[in-house]
């Protein structure tokens, strides 16, 4: 005997997006690669990992943008120090190797406060060629 579905997994409500037929190619293939049968199974995911996470998109796209100028900078720092070294200078590096470790504590924080996404694992069927 079947068993229903709770009113909860019933869906009866839709949600429309346009998208271009480039954008529409590039999501679609995501969701597979991901291992989503659809399209819109790979954007309920990503939208109910969201909800989860208690993210918005632009603020971890905003800390992202921060993290990777401030790794932009500490490059160009230990690309000085290097420069100094081979010089021959004595250098004092204990500044940028705070900031590379303030760096990474924050980058730890952001990926631990994100949801890992949900791979559905797919098995691979492996058909040999007939000559």
């Amino acid at each position: 005997m079947p068993i229903a579905p709770s009113p909860s997994r019933i869906r009866s409500s839709r949600l429309s997006v346009r998208a271009s037929p480039g954008e529409l190619a590039r999501w679609s293939q995501s969701a597979r690669f991901l291992g989503h049968a659809t399209t819109a199974d790979g954007v309920r995911t990503l939208l109910q990992d969201a909800v989860l996470s208690h993210h918005r998109g632009g603020m971890v796209s905003r800390e992202l943008r921060q993290l990777r100028g401030e790794l932009g900078r500490i490059g160009n720092n230990l690309n000085q120090l290097a420069h100094a070294v081979h010089l021959g200078d004595a250098v004092a590096c204990g500044d940028t190797l705070l900031d590379i470790d303030c760096l990474k504590n924050r980058t730890d924080h952001l990926l631990r406060d994100l949801r890992p996404v949900r791979v559905q694992r797919v098995r691979s069927v492996f058909v040999p060629l007939m000559h």
